[in-house]
């Protein structure tokens, strides 16, 4: 699909002027800082520099103090503590971060994750009823929780108590837990409110570190676990997001656990990580445990404690996600051709897809693949027993979780953020849910937002694209949402030379008349758009800058996002 381009807002030249000759880089690079609210020295040294000591105090989050008073007196007591997570990347770390530490002071420590297909998301009664069976005396639930307001209320009544460690919306009550740490919550004074679901189960821990006066650094080994959580639930890296995935990578990357690098051995994925390498390679591993199998699966190989099982661990995981790339493929194509067969649907504003024998375990993956081919609201749905389960995703700027708000109704149970929910309805209310789904879409989101965007930082000519200001840009890492990887556009170009390669991509080499400097260029999937350079016709490019290492020989070049005629 074509995009259109948007260009972020230009800064204060004095301030940017300011700002490069305070930390002596190119006026472009400081524009970008300033973009970002870097303004001053101080702003921009902790921003290049991320620093554990800058991380908020834990105990401003409200019932923090609750919290962590519950959990050591469950520990001075030797009460049977359950760890409880959600099956995805953020609920399978957020369990291995919170099990994995505790377990150093406490041995009656147990983890549970639901089973997709028997449970569901979130606490289910299943696990209610285990845990009592069990003796558990003191439930920590993690990336979930914050909308079981009958499970918990079932655990309570039987005497008990559970900790809340969420960051999903509140519903309109709160669930009668003993705490609830969610810093969503209206009344909660903490001042970063984007933390991932391990991100908030870390905070439980710092607080925990902090008052029985543990070296921080312990806690600080299980950073890596934090960095996989914000990279793969697409919270924005900035604040203490942006510090913990920094320090995190830096763990992944220097010190990976024997699951880790199991896993990156098994994939053959590079030994270097970054948060694309997180979200694309690592990310859909782990979660493919609980997508197609059971996300125990994940968290025994993120706390695997030799390489022996790490490595048999990580096979059947890999296993996994072959397996889970078929259904995807699969699926995904039986979608496309549901939508092909409708003329209603072409039309639409909104996708809703229903097929009974849909895997349940990659709804949520096909709902983004629809996306890339329609861009709009769409929601994928599949039975589950009697009833309709599905995933919904969104599109940039529009909340997809208010618009299903709206259909409440017709819902048995929903949750999400903005980008992305999953909800429940009886399996009679599919075409009504549709219809509803349909009206309130088309009545709140507007033309320009059923266009993908391709954002553009700066304009930029390509004399500045040197080594020295492409070092510069890596300093900026770690990449991803909220603080992602610079765009820029360069208005006038011409093509000196370029081919099709794989009959998909566009490789050239750009140059811009003015200045007379060359430079490669590679277009992924934009071979379509090969006439567009030929007979040395200029044309615009969007792109970003990367560095190509090609048998031996490394080189700058620009990563092409888009190309428009002149």
């Amino acid at each position: 699909m074509d995009k259109r381009w948007v260009f972020q807002t230009m800064p204060e030249p004095t301030v940017v002027a300011s700002l490069a000759n305070a930390i002596g880089v190119d006026s472009s690079i400081a524009a970008l800082l300033v973009q970002k609210g870097v303004t001053d020295f101080n702003q921009a040294k902790d921003y290049f520099r991320p620093s554990l000591a800058d991380l908020h105090d834990p105990f401003i989050m409200k019932d923090m103090d609750k919290a962590v008073g519950r959990l050591l007196r469950a520990i001075e007591n030797q009460e049977e503590i359950l760890i409880y997570g959600d099956y995805d990347v953020d609920g399978v770390t957020s369990v291995s971060l919170v099990y994995g530490f505790l377990k150093q002071y406490h041995s009656k420590l147990q983890f549970y994750i639901p089973d997709r297909y028997k449970e569901g998301y979130g606490v289910s009664k299943q696990a209610i009823n285990w845990a009592i069976e069990t003796g558990i005396s003191l439930i920590i639930t993690l990336d979930c929780g914050i909308k079981a307001t009958e499970c918990i209320q079932q655990a309570q009544i039987a005497g008990i108590d559970v900790i809340v460690c969420d960051h999903h919306e509140p519903g309109e009550g709160l669930p009668p837990a003993y705490a609830i740490l969610d810093p969503k919550q209206k009344t909660c004074p903490y001042p970063f409110k984007e933390l991932s679901g391990c991100g908030v189960g870390f905070k439980l821990l710092q607080a925990f570190v902090l008052k029985q006066n543990i070296s921080l650094d312990i806690l600080y080994r299980y950073l890596d676990l934090v960095a996989i959580s914000i990279a793969c639930d697409l919270v924005p890296l900035t604040d203490e997001n942006r510090i913990l995935a920094y320090h995190g990578l830096k763990r992944l990357n220097n010190s990976p656990s024997f699951g880790i690098q199991a896993i990156i051995q098994v994939a053959n994925l590079p030994w270097t990580l970054g948060i694309s390498q997180l979200v694309f390679g690592l990310g859909p591993r782990l979660n493919a445990a609980g997508r197609v199998d059971h996300g125990s699966l994940a968290v025994n190989l993120l706390l695997a404690e030799d390489s022996v099982t790490a490595s048999s661990l990580a096979r059947q995981i890999e296993d996994k996600n072959g397996f889970r790339r078929y259904l995807d493929s699969t699926i995904t194509a039986e979608a496309l051709q549901l939508m092909k067969a409708s003329d209603a649907s072409l039309i639409a504003k909104t996708t809703v897809l229903f097929k009974e024998d849909w895997h349940k375990g990659v709804i949520g993956i096909v709902a983004s693949r629809c996306i890339e081919h329609y861009y709009r609201p769409t929601i994928i749905l599949t039975a589950s027993g009697n009833k309709a389960t599905g995933s919904a995703r969104s599109v940039a700027g529009y909340n997809i979780y208010e618009a299903i708000t709206e259909c409440a109704e017709l819902l048995e149970q929903y949750g999400g953020h903005a980008h992305a929910a999953g909800l429940t309805l009886p399996l009679e209310n599919i075409i009504s849910f549709q219809e509803r789904f349909e009206q309130v879409v088309s009545s709140t989101i507007s033309q320009e937002l059923l266009i993908p965007v391709q954002k553009i930082d700066l304009l930029l000519p390509l004399e500045k694209v040197t080594n020295k200001f492409y070092n510069i840009l890596n300093q900026m890492a770690p990449f991803g949402n909220g603080n992602m990887r610079p765009v820029f556009a360069t208005e006038l170009v011409i093509a000196t030379k370029y081919r099709i390669l794989k009959e998909n991509h566009l490789k050239l080499t750009v140059q811009e008349p003015a200045s007379g400097i060359c430079i490669d260029a590679i277009g992924f999937g934009l071979a379509k758009y090969a006439h567009l350079v030929c007979d040395r016709k200029p044309f615009k490019i969007a792109y970003t800058i990367e560095r190509n290492n090609y048998q031996g020989q490394v080189n700058l070049q620009l990563n092409i996002k888009g190309l428009q005629p002149i």
